[in-house]
């Protein structure tokens, strides 16, 4: 092919793809550099479906003709189906996505895949085939974010009375039930769910017709094609279109959020099933064994999470770092926002999957909850409560339970467990109904604030989740 012969496919060769600008070749080095049809192909659908949208308008605008916009339906058709089938060729030499598809298309059709990018670059071609993507994996993670809670909550009902150590600073503080301790990781999510929703409304602005930088001098119909596609209008100003990425690192910073949130619920599963704390067990199908140790057990699932909760935070780092010295417009720069945005996907997908399957499994071992929660004067905080309720400011009487505390460690006995004599000696007001306020549950069921974790109120969360998550 040469500059000379207008007729010849101006893709066919890399080093014409864009103009007859240039005199040589592109090297096979900087193909390989350059390239990103590695990774970008799976955009082809989204292409697909944003170039068919724009066709359509140019057709309805008369900027191609009818028989044009037939040809590239019939084309883009044929494309598709080779795509599932495995059947396309994808060429490096093409550099990405949108010029595979769209040298294909004209080989198919002749004239009218050439005129497919009147009004159009593959700037705002990118960016909306970005977005439309996004759009669609954010759809998916939804379900994947209600069946997360959903693990949680069935788990919790079922544990709205079983005691276990609420911890600060992983140190015994106050008896909790395990339904609490469980739906607090409900709240975290649905808050996650309720991020990607807002999300989703920035995501769904369409660049298209914002062409290069400038926009264009072609009669388009923006708002048609941003109806045809579901968008909820069009990006404003055209050199913001086409070089904004606020919604990739917006959704990134969403699920660094979501897996801190999973990776925070990992370590307490690693905790629990240790045998140093025995609070819990995981079905066997997401454990490994060790290579030379057979008795090992170990949660690799919930480890795995907890590290690739790093991987997601690093790809966030990585899309911040990448805009944070671009000036407008489009840059090269941008290829590079889609393997951290694809991985972010891929990883946060099958963890929020695999995290609620094995959830939902989790068997409880209620006595060694119980176990631990005596061992950490849980209770301390009640007998200061009981004295206030004497009459007793509570600085005194959180001074004379510490007092109590002390003397309980060093008997090797519980606050319970210390006769009312000696109960006494720390302040007469105490009484034989003393004992009532220092057993566990006792202290839990004493927690009827909205929001704490008396059974009934767990009870209450849990049937609020479930007619919330429907």
């Amino acid at each position: 092919m040469t500059a000379s012969n207008p007729s010849s496919n101006p893709l066919a060769n890399k080093s014409q793809a864009w103009s007859a600008l240039f005199s040589e070749p592109m090297s096979e080095l900087v193909q390989r550099y350059t390239a990103s049809v590695g990774f970008d192909k799976r955009l082809w659908r989204a292409d697909i479906d944003g170039s068919l949208a724009h066709a359509r308008m140019l057709a309805a605008q008369s900027i191609i003709s009818a028989q044009d916009l037939a040809d590239i339906e019939r084309g883009m058709a044929q494309i598709a189906g080779e795509i599932e089938r495995g059947e396309f060729t994808w060429k490096l030499e093409l550099e990405d996505v949108h010029l595979n598809i769209e040298a294909r298309l004209t080989e198919l059709v002749g004239l009218a895949g050439k005129r497919l990018h009147t009004g159009r670059s593959r700037n705002d071609q990118v960016a909306t085939d970005v977005r439309l993507w996004l759009r669609a994996e954010i759809d998916g993670l939804t379900p994947l974010l209600v069946a997360m809670q959903r693990a949680l909550v069935e788990l919790a009902a079922q544990h709205t009375d079983t005691v276990m150590p609420g911890f600060t600073h992983l140190q015994v503080a106050q008896p909790v039930s395990f339904a609490h301790h469980l739906l607090a990781y409900v709240e975290m999510f649905a808050r996650d769910a309720e991020r990607l929703v807002d999300v989703r409304k920035r995501v769904n602005r369409l660049p298209l017709g914002a062409a290069a930088l400038a926009g264009t001098s072609y009669p388009l119909d923006r708002e048609a094609v941003a109806r045809s596609l579901g968008f909820d209008g069009v990006c404003e100003n055209s050199l913001d279109a086409v070089s904004d990425r606020d919604f990739a690192l917006e959704f990134a910073s969403f699920a660094s959020i979501c897996m801190v949130h999973v990776s925070r619920l990992s370590e307490e599963i690693v905790l629990w099933m240790s045998q140093n704390f025995g609070f819990i067990d995981l079905a066997d199908r997401y454990c490994t064994g060790s290579s030379i140790m057979p008795q090992k057990r170990n949660p690799d699932v919930a480890e795995l999470a907890r590290g690739k909760t790093g991987r997601v935070v690093g790809h966030l780092m990585g899309l911040l770092t990448l805009m944070k010295g671009q000036p407008l417009t489009y840059n090269k720069d941008n290829q590079e926002d889609k393997e951290p945005l694809f991985d972010t996907v891929d990883t946060l997908r099958d963890t929020l999957r695999i995290m609620a399957e094995m959830c939902a499994g989790i068997v409880v071992k209620p006595e060694a909850m119980e176990r631990a929660a005596l061992r950490g004067y849980a209770t301390a905080t009640d007998l200061a409560d009981y004295l206030v309720k004497k009459g007793l400011p509570f600085r005194d009487a959180h001074e004379a339970v510490a007092h109590a505390v002390k003397v309980a460690i060093g008997q090797g006995v519980d606050l319970a467990q210390l006769p009312l004599a000696t109960l006494q000696g720390f302040h007469p007001s105490i009484a034989d109904d003393v004992f009532a306020v220092l057993t566990l549950r006792g202290s839990m069921n004493a927690r009827q604030v909205r929001g704490g974790t008396a059974p009934e109120q767990a009870r209450a969360q849990v049937a609020r989740h479930r007619q919330r998550l429907g």
